[in-house]
C-alpha cells in the first residue's frame, strides 16, 4: 500500500479524498495556488505545496508543478480528483515515468475515452448504441453550419475534450450554430486545451443515465447501478439520485452490462462512468445510447456510495496498488434511496448568474461526516451528508468552479431522502453572495420531480421565465404569519429592555397584523398559545433574539426558517423561498394598505453587467443601431461565456468599458437611446 498520496485537486474532493486516505492510515499532500492558501483542504493535509498563481492555466493544470511537488515531498501515488488533470493522457504518462503511481486508469483506457470522437468510433466498433451525428473534426464555422444541417436540427455542439457542462451549445438554427460554435471552441481551449468539436443528433425529452463501473487489474470488472442525472442547467448537473426512479432491474442488468462490456474492451480499471442516455419518446424506456465514458470519481459519486455502502474512494486506491477487488457482482445491491443536490454560488433569482466573494456566514446542516469503515458513515449524520471545501470568512473565486457544497441525503425511500433534503437546505446558512438553496429545495417540493417524471428539459420547461420562488401553501403563510408576529414581540420586549427606555412595565404587543406572500393575518399572542386568524396554531419555537434561524415545530412537523430585518417586518427563507412578512401592531393593520409602493428606476437603457467577469467580446459600438434580442457583449465567468443582449431597440449612445477588461457586478458597460 502507498505511504504518501499527494491529490493534485482543490476543493471539497480534495478534502474527500483525504478523508478516506487518513483512514487508511495513508499520509497525504495538497497543493495549492495562491487563491487556495487558506483553504480547508491544505490545513487537513499532513504537508501542502504552493504551487502557482491563482488561474488554474499556472498552477493545477501544470503537471511539472505537481510532479515537482511529488517529488519534494516523498509522494509515492497520485490522485487527480475530477476536472484539471484527471483525464490528461500525458499528465498520467509522466507519472508513470517518474516511477509515481496514478491513482486511475490506464493511459490507454483515458486515451480512448477521454476523447469524446475518438470513444465514439470505439463504442461503434464495439457494437454500442451511439447518438446519431457527426463522428470527426469539423473545420470551422461554414462546415458546422453543413453539418448540423445535414443531421437535422436541433443539434449539440460538444468540445471533444470537454466535460461538467462547459464547453457545449445546443442549437435550434443555423443562427445558434453561428453564434455558439466559435464560443463552444474557445471555452474548449479555455478549460482544456483543445479546441476540437463535435455535433451529434439532440435526443428530444432524454432522461440523463449514468452506470458506475468499478474495475481491478485482475480482470474484475462491476457495475455498481446507476444514477439519474437528468436534471441539469446549461447541460451542468444540479440534482443526481441513486438508484433511478425510471430504471427497471431489466434495464439495470442491460445497460450495466453493455457498460461492463466497453469498459473491458479497452482494458479498463479504477472507477469510471458511462454516460447514456434514453429517449423519452420510447415508452418501453429500453432504447438509450452511449454518450460518452468519464475515466475519473464522478462529482456525484456519493449517492453510489450511501446506496451500496462502497467507498469509491478507497477502492480507487486499492487498485491502484494492484489490490483485487474484494466483491463480485452478485454482491452489489441497492440499500435505501439517495440523493444529491449541488449548492453553487449562483443567484436563481438573478436567472441564475454566478456569484462570487465572500462568505460572510456558513453553516452547514451538519459538521462533516466521519469516512470510517461502516458503511452508514457515508449516508452522513443522520442520513444528511455535505461534501465541501469552504469556510466561514473565505472567498468563493471567479478562478474556479462555483460549486460551494454537495448535499447528500439518505433514507430508505425516495420520497423520505426528498423530505431530508428539504429540511437539510432550510437549515443550511449561507450569506455574503447569491446561492441556489431556494432553488434546490423547490425542485425537491415540486410535483414533477416527486412524480419522477425527469427529462433534461426539467428546469427549463418549469421555470421557462426564471425563478421566482417556490409557491406557497396557506398553510406555510399562517406558520410564517405566526413566526414573523412572534419575532415581532421578541424584538419589541428587547427593546423595552434597553435602559431609559419606555420602562419595564409596558408589555409589548399581543396582537398584530401581519401581511405574508400577499395575504393578511390577524396574529394574537399569549403566554400558551398563538392563534392567527382566530384558529390555534400548534407551533413551537426555539429562539434567541440576534439568530438568524428560528427552528420551529408546526403541526408535528420541523421548520427552520431563516431571518433578516426588513422595513416594517422580516424576509423568512425558508421551503425554496423569500417570503416577505410586514408586520405592525394590529390596531396599525388597516392603515398599511394605503402606503404608496416604491416604483424603481427604468434600467433598461443600461447594458449592466450582471456578475463579476472578463469582457471577452464587445459587439457594437458607439452610434450603432441594434435591435432588441441582438448579442451586444460576451462576459466569461466562473469558466463559462455568458451573452448579453439589448432588451430593446435603440442606438448605443456611449461606451463604458473596453474589450478584454475586468468588470465588477453592476457595471455599465454602455448605454442606449
Amino acid at each position: 500500500m502507498f505511504k504518501k498520496i499527494l491529490i493534485a485537486n482543490r476543493g471539497e474532493i480534495a478534502c474527500r479524498v483525504m478523508q478516506t486516505a487518513k483512514r487508511m492510515g495513508i499520509a497525504t499532500v495538497a497543493v495549492y495556488s495562491d487563491a487556495d492558501a487558506r483553504a480547508p483542504f491544505v490545513k487537513m493535509a499532513d504537508e501542502a505545496v504552493h504551487i502557482g498563481p491563482s488561474p488554474a492555466a499556472e498552477s493545477y493544470l501544470i503537471a511539472d508543478k505537481i510532479i515537482a511537488a511529488c517529488k519534494q515531498t516523498g509522494a509515492d501515488a497520485v490522485h487527480p480528483g475530477y476536472g484539471f488533470l484527471s483525464e490528461r493522457t500525458s499528465f498520467a504518462e509522466a507519472l508513470a515515468a517518474e516511477g509515481i503511481a496514478f491513482v486511475g486508469p490506464p493511459v490507454n483506457a483515458i486515451a480512448a475515452m477521454g476523447d469524446k470522437i475518438e470513444s465514439k468510433k470505439l463504442a461503434l466498433k464495439a457494437g454500442v448504441n451511439v447518438v446519431p451525428g457527426f463522428v470527426g473534426e469539423i473545420e470551422d464555422t461554414e462546415h458546422a453550419v453543413r453539418i448540423a444541417g445535414e443531421i437535422g436540427y436541433p443539434v449539440m455542439m460538444k468540445a471533444s475534450a470537454g466535460g461538467g457542462g462547459k464547453g457545449m451549445r445546443l442549437a435550434y438554427s443555423e443562427q445558434d450554430v453561428r453564434e455558439g460554435f466559435e464560443a463552444t471552441k474557445r471555452e474548449g481551449l479555455n478549460s482544456f486545451g483543445d479546441d476540437r468539436v463535435f455535433i451529434e443528433k439532440f435526443i428530444l425529452n432524454p432522461r440523463h443515465i449514468e452506470i458506475q463501473i468499478l474495475g481491478d487489474q485482475h480482470g474484475n470488472i462491476v457495475y455498481l447501478n446507476e444514477r439519474e442525472c437528468s436534471i441539469q442547467r446549461r447541460h451542468q448537473k444540479v440534482v443526481e439520485e441513486a438508484p433511478s426512479p425510471f430504471v427497471t432491474p431489466k434495464m439495470r442488468a442491460a445497460m450495466g452490462e453493455q457498460c461492463v462490456a466497453l469498459a473491458r474492451a479497452v482494458g479498463y480499471y479504477s472507477a469510471g462512468t458511462v454516460e447514456l442516455i434514453v429517449s423519452g419518446a420510447d415508452p418501453s424506456g429500453e432504447s438509450f445510447y452511449f454518450l460518452e465514458m468519464n475515466t475519473r470519481l464522478q462529482v456525484e459519486h456519493p449517492v453510489t456510495e450511501a446506496i451500496t455502502g462502497i467507498d469509491l474512494v478507497e477502492q480507487m486506491i486499492r487498485v491502484a496498488a494492484g489490490e483485487a477487488l474484494p466483491f463480485k457482482q452478485a454482491d452489489i445491491g441497492i440499500d435505501g434511496w439517495a440523493i444529491e443536490n449541488r449548492v453553487y454560488a449562483e443567484d436563481p433569482y438573478r436567472g441564475f448568474l454566478p456569484s462570487t466573494g465572500r462568505l460572510t456566514r456558513y453553516r452547514p446542516p451538519v459538521e462533516g461526516w466521519n469516512a470510517d469503515d461502516d458503511a452508514n458513515a457515508r449516508r452522513g449524520v443522520d442520513g444528511v451528508r455535505v461534501d465541501d471545501g469552504v469556510y466561514e470568512g473565505g472567498e468563493v473565486s471567479m478562478f474556479y468552479d462555483p460549486m460551494i457544497a454537495k448535499l447528500v441525503t439518505w433514507a430508505p425511500t425516495r420520497e423520505e431522502a426528498a423530505d431530508l433534503q428539504v429540511q437539510a437546505l432550510d437549515a443550511f446558512e449561507i450569506e455574503g453572495l447569491g446561492h441556489n438553496i431556494d432553488f434546490l429545495s423547490a425542485i425537491m417540493q415540486h410535483p414533477r420531480f416527486r412524480s419522477g417524471e425527469l427529462t433534461t428539459g426539467f428546469i427549463a420547461e418549469e421555470y421557462p421565465e426564471g425563478f421566482q420562488g417556490a409557491p406557497a401553501t396557506a398553510e406555510l403563510n399562517r406558520a410564517l404569519a405566526g413566526i414573523a408576529a412572534f419575532l415581532a414581540a421578541a424584538r419589541s420586549d428587547r427593546a423595552r429592555r434597553v435602559d431609559g427606555q419606555l420602562g419595564d412595565e409596558l408589555d409589548p404587543p399581543a396582537r398584530w397584523g401581519v401581511r405574508v406572500n400577499g395575504s393578511d393575518h390577524r396574529v394574537e399572542l399569549s403566554e400558551d398559545a398563538v392563534t392567527v386568524d382566530g384558529e390555534p396554531l400548534d407551533v413551537a419555537l426555539e429562539y434567541t433574539p440576534g439568530d438568524s434561524v428560528v427552528h420551529a415545530e408546526v403541526d408535528g412537523a420541523p421548520l427552520a426558517v431563516k431571518i433578516a430585518p426588513w422595513r416594517s417586518g422580516f424576509k423568512l427563507t425558508t421551503r425554496g423561498a423569500i417570503h416577505e412578512a410586514h408586520v405592525v401592531p394590529a390596531h396599525i393593520a388597516p392603515l398599511a394598505r394605503h402606503m404608496i409602493a416604491k416604483i424603481p428606476p427604468d434600467m433598461s437603457k443600461f447594458l449592466i453587467c450582471p456578475m463579476p467577469g472578463l469582457l471577452v467580446a464587445l459587439h457594437v459600438g458607439e452610434g450603432d443601431k441594434v435591435e432588441a434580442g441582438q448579442p451586444l457583449a460576451v462576459v466569461e465567468a466562473m469558466k463559462m461565456e455568458n451573452i448579453l443582449r439589448a432588451e430593446k431597440s435603440g442606438t448605443v449612445k456611449s461606451v463604458n468599458a473596453a474589450q478584454g477588461e475586468s468588470l465588477a457586478v453592476d457595471a455599465i458597460i454602455l448605454e442606449m437611446e
